[in-house]
């Protein structure tokens, strides 16, 4: 954060008094995230030491809750007000979400990580519980009745001994203004109640649990939604910005001149522009053309004339790997027990792979887009983004204003996966704004989208395991380069084993262009790494994988997923003719338990694998909106088969050579499988994250699918038709 910060709290702090009469229940949700000891852009001493968010009950009986977080398709807009109507006992029709607004909503520092229901979620039910108590407080003295003869349904209190004598929430909020600050701390005293309000038991749930449609179902399906680009705004010009060829050029000469002298210009059925109407713009290295149509800014940048000095290209995407363990740093050890040393002289047989996977990109339908407009000292910016607090930093630093002075709108964001953490396009606007006076909107071309795309990165994953003569797993040594540490620590029983990560995925320098979070950072490839070498153990020992799994795990939580899954596929160890396979993988991801299982059919002649058919089991805890984790689970197998089949960047140094749909190839709908998704009930364990889990088990599911099948081991993603001819040329 900048020095600014102070100033941005008491901003909020006053539009807190301008809200006017209602209950309102402020709290913070830092530490929560801290307890994970991850930490994103901006550090706990860095955070705004107020609220991170408020909830308040209006006079009208509305509930608003207010927070930092985005909605970009993950439905958190409908989980979380579930979660607050539940606690807070008022229909889900009462709750408005007003989210990712840095001038009503308080400070957060993002949305990534299937992070929003397992940490924001229980903060938002202890403010919900602490309303209510407040509620119950005033219409104990409203009806002068004690407080446990009273009831809450619908946002009514209600006297148990005659239903008829009840007052609303709205009733009771009229002409009062009541501020509390959520007491911290679990079982911690209120400041203004006895003891803390206890939280309703998951037996007594009418609201969580239940399957509810999308809040923002109508919106989007009929076309109402309102994303970045759809904003326009008076006298609005579209920028078009010159770019560098490659990542690392530098610009040497710009030339304008072979335009200045045309007076017209043809855009289709617009038949002439007049000069006036075009602006050229340059501050530093950052030359945009704004005009009032988007094609005519792109038809007059094509006029300017660029001179770039190009770096030398001294890596590719043949040769990455070797440069990657060439630079990698020792790396540190993030899971150990035992002494592998000890366990390699257990072993009767011991197994030495590498396991490889290139650069994927997000590829979100949305562009990063952003509109802005700078009136005075203040600005205000609609973006797409998942850090909006992020964005309202970078923006004040680049015009040089307080962050209290800059506002980021967030409206619905379409499609992130990790790659909107980055604001470019954010910056631009803004700075183009200020220097045209006029509101200016930057929407990525798919090609810029791919090039300043923040690639999930290439890595490396180099596994050393053996077995006893019991076909029991003795030792793993487990080493990953430039995937992160995440779901790499091993939760099978291993006497001894030992977990290095050298290089996370957000690692500077050693890419040739810039990498980070991509939909379960890290996760992807280590599920892939280990499962694949779980199958390798299994085959060589003669064991089903399945068997060999549940042989070598303690962990009954897992076994009960593994089961489920098998149940419901129907596994069988029997092969199955024409050239079709089955697979497993499973995953810890963040302690939500998943495991997945598939059939495939290989095409030998040409290698293409067509998945047929996935089952996906998994175990989230106490589940908010059923309907929407299955959606989010069929979200992310259907994203997993492009990470595992065919999503890859070809470069040369800094040139992007995929930059559109063309040669980078995501999942159609022609490949989707029959997908079957279970959700374990585990009422008791508090919510678990659920927009990323299922993803991280398709690299491995797939490869072990593939392996049955032809009897060809893939250790690369994407797992091409080119790489499985390959594979079974060398077998």
């Amino acid at each position: 954060m900048n020095d600014n910060t102070a100033s941005t709290v008491l901003n909020r702090r006053d539009f807190l008094k301008l809200l006017g009469g209602g209950i309102i229940i402020t709290f913070p949700v830092w530490d929560v995230f801290a307890q994970e000891g991850e930490r994103r852009r901006g550090s706990r001493q860095d955070s705004p030491t107020d609220f991170n968010a408020y909830l308040r009950i209006g006079e009208d009986g509305r509930v608003s809750c207010f927070t930092g977080k985005i909605e970009m398709g993950q439905g958190i807009i409908t989980s979380l007000a579930q979660m607050l109507a539940e606690e807070l006992d008022v229909p889900l029709s009462s709750v408005d979400m007003v989210m990712g607004d840095t001038e009503l909503c308080p400070w957060d520092m993002g949305t990534f990580g299937s992070r929003s229901i397992k940490f924001f979620g229980p903060q938002l039910r202890e403010a919900a519980a602490e309303a209510k108590a407040v509620l119950i407080q005033l219409a104990s003295e409203h009806l002068k009745l004690p407080e446990e003869q009273l009831k809450v349904k619908d946002g009514v209190v209600i006297d148990k001994n005659n239903s008829d004598n009840q007052v609303s929430y709205a009733r009771l909020t009229k002409g009062k203004r009541i501020e509390r600050p959520l007491a911290e701390g679990v079982g911690e005293r209120s400041e203004h109640l006895e003891k803390k309000p206890p939280l309703k038991p998951a037996s007594t749930f009418t609201i969580s649990g239940e399957s509810v449609g999308r809040t923002d179902g109508l919106e989007k399906v009929t076309g109402k939604a309102k994303y970045a680009g759809d904003i326009r705004l008076p006298e609005m010009l579209y920028a078009r910005i010159l770019r560098p060829p490659v990542h690392g050029a530098k610009l040497k000469s710009v030339d304008t001149s072979s335009f200045l002298f045309d007076q017209t210009f043809s855009f289709g059925k617009r038949k002439s522009l007049e000069m006036k109407d075009i602006q050229i713009v340059r501050e530093g290295d950052l030359i945009a053309v704004l005009h009032p149509f988007p094609d005519g800014a792109e038809t007059t940048l094509a006029k300017i004339k660029a001179e770039f000095d190009l770096p030398e290209a001294k890596v590719d995407d043949q040769t990455i790997f070797e440069h990657l363990l060439n630079v990698a740093p020792q790396g540190d050890v993030v899971a150990q027990e035992g002494d592998v040393e000890k366990g390699r002289r257990l072993a009767s047989i011991t197994f030495e792979e590498t396991y490889l996977n290139q650069y994927v990109a997000h590829a979100p339908i949305e562009t990063h887009t952003a509109i802005a407009k700078v009136e005075g000292n203040k600005a205000t910016v609609w973006a797409s983004t998942q850090r909006p607090f992020g964005a309202q930093e970078e923006v004040a630093n680049a015009l040089g204003f307080p962050s209290k002075d800059v506002r980021i709108i967030t409206p619905f964001v379409g499609g992130g996966f990790g790659g909107k953490n980055q604001n470019r396009q954010v910056v631009e606007a803004a700075r183009l704004a200020k220097l045209s006076g006029k509101p200016v909107q930057v929407a990525f071309s798919r090609e810029e989208e791919f090039f300043y795309d923040t690639f999930r990165p290439a890595a490396i994953v180099k596994i050393s395991s053996g077995l006893n003569e019991s076909n029991q797993i003795v030792f793993w040594d487990y080493q990953v380069y430039f995937a992160g540490d995440r779901s790499s620590q091993p939760f099978y029983d291993i006497p001894h084993h030992r977990t290095v990560s050298g290089g996370g995925w957000g690692a500077s320098g050693a890419h040739p262009f810039g990498t980070g979070a991509w939909r379960a950072p890290g996760s992807n490839t280590n599920t892939f790494a280990r499962e694949s070498h779980i199958d390798v153990m299994a085959s060589k020992a003669g064991i089903d994988p399945l068997e060999f799994r549940l042989k070598n795990l303690k962990d009954e939580r897992m076994k009960r997923v593994l089961e489920t899954a098998a149940e419901k596929f129907g596994w069988t160890s029997s092969r199955t003719p024409g050239g079709r396979g089955y697979g497993i993988a499973c995953v810890d991801y963040l302690d939500t338990y998943v495991a997945t299982m598939a059939e495939v059919e290989v095409n030998k002649n040409i290698g293409s694998v067509q998945v047929k058919r996935v089952v996906s089991a998994q175990d989230m805890g106490q589940v908010i909106n059923p309907e929407g984790a299955k959606m989010q689970m069929e979200g992310g197998i259907t994203m997993g088969l492009g990470y595992a089949l065919t999503e890859e960047i070809h470069f040369k140094g800094g040139e992007i050579r995929d930059l559109n749909f063309g040669t980078y190839e995501i999942p159609r709908f022609s490949w989707l499988p029959n997908i079957e998704t279970v959700l374990i009930d585990n009422p008791e364990m508090p919510p678990q994250g659920g927009g990323e889990p299922a993803i991280t088990c398709m690299g491995g599911v797939i490869a072990n699918a593939i392996y049955d099948a032809i009897g060809v081991r893939l250790f690369q993603l994407p797992m091409t038709p080119e790489r499985i001819k390959g594979a079974m040329k060398q077998d």
